[in-house]
């Protein structure tokens, strides 16, 4: 019978999908075969609730391969996988992105090998030396420049599951990006735990603000620099000149805000209060005024009041938000968060959790009304589908060139899309 290439399912965050393609180039170096590997989420109990459902439901559908479970879930509590009948082996965050790790599962299961190989998460110093050149779409690539978290945020299992934070060195990543560009990449995405934590762990200590400037200095030929998410605190001043000065800069920042109310952001042990944010959103929005945000907000952390969730709803105008990530809380045990007494009722975190979502969905209608009749340089996902600087979806009346980065006015809009056609 003819040995099958590896079934790959990601969990979770981008980070974890760029790591998967890591994987998948590893395990093709390896020779794996026959296995299934599931790279797990731990951000909240349900996620982990999902891993084990998925894993159930591959090894019905794939009973003759072998069953790897890695990610944050398997870091954070291997136990559980372990225990499952499914499940051949757990790896750990480090351990899956060490070339020698599927080596050795490339040679065979051998039978006294450990079923769990985890390690202690805090105790590694170095960032993933595994580049992928080019992981996402034909003309979108995503480069990870930094991982774990030095904060202990009360609601957030993460830093159990990606350890503290450290760096890829600047000259490494402009190097990639490089390769990147050749390549014929048009957009490149900067991604990380904590991205903008980036640097501390790096001798003299450069800001997320040095490398951007670094990376659109050295590649002058990168059409369009993206930054994830990042925490707007920690912006330093380097990123701003960057912002009103670098049009190659896209306008798009996802904030991770949690909260809008002072006493939660506390109690979440966060490093901003309400204004901080909403002084943020306006400084950028000032040097450049075609500025986009994203957040994440939670929705019914524990003691949250009516009084303190209106804080939350009425953030998301006070920075004008636009593409909303929204949280219910769910209790992950493991953090300080979950031993809180003054949990709030799940349905009323449903009902909340809606409110936030009808409020970003006028958000976004607002924006999209906004860009009819204006025109927009659209990077082409596919030959109907781009994306605006402000990362909006842009549908064409025409083919276009998939990769390319083509200008457009904005004719219409449909089902939370911009509709387009070519401008020559």
């Amino acid at each position: 019978m003819t040995k099958q290439a590896p079934v790959f399912s990601t969990h979770g965050c981008r980070l974890n999908a760029y790591e998967t393609e890591a994987i998948r180039d590893m395990t093709a170096k390896a020779g794996l075969k026959d296995a299934i590997v599931v790279n797990t989420c731990a951000v909240t109990a349900e996620a982990v609730r999902k891993a084990r459902q998925d894993i159930r439901k591959l090894r019905r559908a794939n009973p003759g391969a072998k069953l790897i479970v890695t990610g944050c879930a398997a870091q954070t509590e291997p136990e559980t996988f372990a225990a499952m009948d499914e499940v051949d082996r757990v790896i750990g965050n480090s351990e899956k992105m060490r070339p020698e790790t599927w080596a050795q599962l490339g040679n065979g299961f051998v039978g006294d090998t450990e079923k769990v190989q985890v390690d202690d998460i805090m105790s590694v110093t170095e960032t993933a030396g595994h580049l992928i050149d080019g992981f996402g779409t034909r003309s979108r690539a995503y480069v990870q420049v930094q991982n774990g978290c030095d904060h202990r945020c009360t609601f957030c299992i993460i830093p159990y599951g990606r350890g503290n934070s450290r760096s890829v060195p600047a000259g490494v990543v402009v190097d990639q990006i490089k390769r990147l560009v050749d390549k014929g990449f048009n957009e490149v995405v900067l991604t990380g735990v904590d991205l903008t934590s980036w640097g501390a762990d790096l001798p003299s200590e450069p800001k997320l603000g040095d490398l951007v400037m670094r990376i659109l200095k050295l590649v002058p030929d990168l059409p369009r620099l993206r930054i994830s998410s990042i925490d707007s605190i920690e912006v330093d001043e380097n990123l701003m000149q960057a912002i009103a000065t670098e049009p190659r800069l896209m306008p798009h920042l996802h904030l991770s805000l949690q909260h809008g109310d002072d006493l939660i952001l506390k109690r979440m042990k966060r490093r901003h209060l309400r204004d901080d944010a909403i002084r943020f959103a306006e400084e950028a929005m000032r040097l450049r005024p075609d500025m986009t945000f994203g957040a994440d907000i939670i929705a019914g952390f524990p003691t949250e009041t009516d009084a303190h969730f209106e804080n939350s709803l009425r953030l998301v105008e006070d920075c004008n938000l636009t593409w909303l990530h929204v949280f219910p809380y769910s209790k992950r045990e493991g953090t300080p968060a979950a031993k809180i007494p003054s949990q709030v009722d799940g349905n009323v975190i449903k009902a909340r959790a809606a409110r936030l979502r009808g409020a970003g969905e006028r958000q976004v209608a607002r924006h999209l009304s906004a860009q009819v009749g204006k025109t927009h340089n659209v990077l082409m996902e596919n030959a109907q589908m781009g994306r605006t600087e402000q990362f909006t979806e842009v549908t064409f009346d025409a083919p276009q060139t998939e990769g390319a980065i083509v200008k457009a006015l904005i004719t219409d809009i449909s089902a939370n899309q911009l509709q387009a056609s070519f401008v020559q």
